[in-house]
């Protein structure tokens, strides 16, 4: 076993033990590996809000002023985000978002310039329950059809926990790829 796989197998045994953070350098390498081979996705919830859980009553999605939005600390965490990603020459191919705008504006944020794509898989589920297991199914379907392409997909936490398992803070996410139909969690990471 290598010394990088030693660091990624005890950074995954962190993660299921409940770590809130680790080591940036297994996170690092991982993430470059699995984008190196392709058809690899980096599942992010979005960066730091304003407080609150969930969305105000009556939210639309068609107004962001009535959602709840990032905080100051949130765009900067996102900037930071795109600055590290930028500075691991990461082949992105797609860079898709939840149609909420906190998630929009940190993919913007992250990669300034691009275009910015809505899944509508990648919409939260957290007011309706119901649609968790058809929107997971075609997050899964897209993700099976990827490679070679990689992605940056922007979502919420009951995405992340619905598809990967795990639990995500704010500006934290999972690097996975499917294998014969499953997301195997490679990395769990924090660029901001």
């Amino acid at each position: 076993m290598t010394h990088h796989m030693r660091l990624g197998r005890r950074a995954l045994l962190l993660a299921a033990a409940g770590a809130a953070v680790l080591p940036a350098r297994a996170d690092t390498a991982a993430l470059r590996v699995a984008f190196a081979a392709g058809g690899a996705a980096l599942l992010l919830r979005h960066a730091q809000t304003e407080a609150g859980i969930g969305d105000p009553p009556g939210f639309r999605l068609d107004d962001c002023r009535t959602q709840r939005n990032l905080s100051e600390a949130g765009r900067a965490q996102a900037r930071r985000a795109g600055e590290a990603l930028a500075a691991l020459r990461l082949r992105v191919d797609e860079l898709r978002s939840s149609r909420w705008c906190r998630c929009i504006d940190t993919a913007r944020l992250m990669f300034p310039g691009r275009e910015v794509t809505v899944l509508e898989s990648l919409n939260s589920f957290f007011e309706d329950r119901s649609r968790a297991a058809a929107q997971t199914a075609a997050l899964r379907s897209y993700l099976s059809q990827l490679p070679p392409r990689n992605a940056v997909l922007v979502t919420h936490q009951v995405n992340v926990s619905a598809l990967a398992g795990v639990g995500v803070a704010m500006g934290e996410g999972v690097v996975l790829r499917m294998e014969a139909g499953t997301p195997r969690v490679l990395a769990r990471v924090a660029l901001g």
